[in-house]
């Protein structure tokens, strides 16, 4: 429950980050174009960082995250559905822009959910062990 709770408030807290960043920063403030990539390329980064801890709260069901070797499969399975939806971008019926900058910070993002997550797993886990004896 302690995992599932802490993944809940951390999507939802990323979303309205994810959010800010889209409909208020972006076309709202003047950004340098120094930081113009980082700002770009930020919803996908913390979106992607995201893919564990959504993975725990939504979809439990499915991805049942009680390992390391689940969390990985999952983090991976997440990644691939990102990088395809960035490819599908090169289509152009769908309006949107390929970027590889957008799949190396997706890369990067689910390689830090994976640490931050493992580790609360960790955590939970010797947790529970110490409660059992």
């Amino acid at each position: 429950m302690y995992l599932k709770n802490i993944s809940r408030w951390t999507v939802i807290t990323g979303t309205l980050l994810i959010w800010t960043i889209k409909f208020l920063i972006r076309p709202l403030v003047h950004i340098p174009p120094l930081l113009q990539p980082l700002v770009g390329f930020a919803p996908n980064l913390i979106g992607s960082f995201l893919l564990p801890f959504g993975a725990c709260w939504f979809f439990q069901r499915y991805f049942r995250l009680q390992t390391q070797r689940d969390l990985t499969f999952t983090c991976s399975f997440g990644l691939l559905l990102v990088i395809i939806n960035e490819y599908l971008q090169l289509i152009p019926v769908f309006g949107r822009t390929f970027d590889y900058l957008d799949i190396f910070s997706s890369v990067i993002g689910v390689f830090c959910g994976h640490l931050v997550f493992g580790r609360l797993m960790g955590s939970q886990m010797a947790q529970a062990k110490q409660s059992a004896l």
